[in-house]
C-alpha cells in the first residue's frame, strides 16, 4: 500500500473544499457590493436582479476551481475525472447563467417602457416581441448545452460521429414525422415577426371573444369574460380568420338594437340618447349617433352607435344605454296620446 499516495488522495476533498468555499465567499463580497451600487437604479425599481446572483456565484466558483485543480498534484485518472466533471457543471450553470439572464433582459425591457410612457400598442408589441423571443432563445441554449455536455463524452462523440455519416435517410423520415411539430415552431415565429396577434389584444376565435393572456412557441391562451381560459393552437392564426379588436387601436364603437313601434317619435330619442350618453363617464366623446337601420310591417328598428376607449367600457356603456333608453321608451309609451279613433293600439307604442 503506497502511504504517500493515498494520503494525498484523501486530502484532495479537503483542499477543494477549501478553495471552494474562499471563492464562494470573495464571488460574494464582489456580488453584493455590485448589487449595492445599482440598487437604485435596477433592484429598487422592481427588476429581478437576484435571479442572476446564484448562477453567477456557482460560476465564478467553478471558474476557480477549474484553474487551481491544473495545478494541483493528483493522479492523472483522478484528475481527468475531475476536470470532466467541473466542465459538464460550467457547462449547466452557464446554461442556467443565460437563461436567466434572459429573464433578467426582459424585465429590464419592460421597465424601460413602462417608465417612459409608451403608448398601450407599442408596449404590447414589445412585450409579445420581447416574450417570443425569450421563448425562442430558452429552447436554442438548452438544445446547445444538452448536446455540448454529450460530447464531452468520447464514446457519445463517436456515435454521433458514426449516425453523421448514415443520417441522409433518418433526417428524411424525422422531418416527415415531426412536420407538424415543425410548422407548430414556424408559426410561432412567424407571429412573433409578423403579430397579427399580441399580449392583452381583445380577440374573437371560434365565436368567443376573449384577452391574450399568453404567447407561446405552440399554443394562446385567452381569458374570457368569465374567468375561463381557451387554449388555442398557434397556427389558428396563421391559416384561419380571426377578429382583432384592438390592432391598430384599443378605442371600439359598439351598438344598441333596438325594434320600436312606428309611432315613437325618433327625433326625441336621440336627443335622450345623447344626454344619456353625453353625462356617463365611460364615453369617449367620438360617436354618438342614432339611425333607423331598417322599417317592416310590425316595428321600426333603431341602432344607437356609442364608443368607448376599450372593449370593456364599451359593453358596460352599451348595457347602460339599453337600460336607459328602454326606460325611456317605456315612460314615453305610456304618456303619448292616443288618436281619434280612441284605438292607437299597445303595438304603436311598444317596445319589442
Amino acid at each position: 500500500m503506497n502511504l504517500p499516495f493515498s494520503s494525498e488522495l484523501w486530502m484532495m476533498p479537503v483542499i477543494v473544499g477549501v478553495i471552494a468555499l474562499f471563492l464562494y465567499f470573495v464571488a460574494n463580497s464582489l456580488l453584493k457590493n455590485l448589487l449595492s451600487r445599482i440598487r437604485t437604479s435596477i433592484v429598487d425599481s422592481g427588476v429581478p436582479f437576484r435571479i442572476l446572483l446564484l448562477p453567477l456565484r456557482l460560476q465564478f466558483i467553478l471558474i476557480g476551481i477549474t484553474g487551481v485543480v491544473h495545478y494541483v498534484k493528483m493522479p492523472g485518472e483522478v484528475k481527468e475525472l475531475v476536470v470532466h466533471a467541473l466542465s459538464i457543471a460550467s457547462i449547466v450553470v452557464l446554461a442556467w447563467l443565460l437563461l436567466r439572464g434572459f429573464a433578467f433582459v426582459e424585465s429590464l425591457i419592460h421597465l424601460k417602457y413602462k417608465g417612459a410612457g409608451m403608448g398601450n400598442i407599442e408596449a404590447r408589441r414589445v412585450a409579445t416581441n420581447v416574450s417570443l423571443i425569450r421563448k425562442i432563445l430558452n429552447v436554442l441554449v438548452t438544445i446547445l448545452a444538452i448536446s455540448a455536455v454529450l460530447m464531452t463524452f468520447d464514446t457519445v462523440r463517436q456515435i454521433g460521429l458514426s449516425i453523421l455519416a448514415s443520417a441522409g435517410l433518418a433526417t428524411v423520415v424525422m422531418g416527415f414525422a415531426a412536420q407538424r411539430s415543425l410548422q407548430t415552431l414556424i408559426a410561432g415565429v412567424q407571429i412573433a415577426i409578423t403579430q397579427p396577434v399580441r399580449l392583452d389584444d381583445v380577440v374573437v376565435v371560434d365565436n368567443e371573444t376573449g384577452r391574450v393572456e399568453e404567447i407561446t412557441l405552440t399554443y394562446v391562451v385567452m381569458r374570457l369574460w368569465d374567468q375561463r381560459r381557451i387554449i388555442v393552437p398557434i397556427t389558428w392564426f396563421i391559416d384561419r380568420p380571426f377578429q382583432n379588436w384592438t390592432r391598430n387601436s384599443t378605442e371600439l364603437t359598439g351598438a344598441v338594437m333596438l325594434p320600436v313601434g312606428y309611432g315613437m317619435p325618433v327625433e326625441v330619442i336621440r336627443a335622450e340618447l345623447e344626454r344619456i350618453v353625453t353625462s356617463h363617464p365611460l364615453w369617449d366623446r367620438r360617436v354618438v349617433r342614432l339611425e333607423v337601420t331598417n322599417a317592416v310591417h310590425e316595428y321600426v328598428e333603431l341602432r344607437a352607435l356609442v364608443s368607448a376607449s376599450n372593449s370593456a367600457d364599451l359593453w358596460t356603456l352599451r348595457c347602460y344605454v339599453r337600460e336607459k333608453l328602454i326606460e325611456f321608451l317605456r315612460h314615453v309609451g305610456t304618456e303619448s296620446p292616443e288618436d281619434d279613433s280612441g284605438d292607437a293600439g299597445p303595438d304603436e307604442f311598444s317596445v319589442h
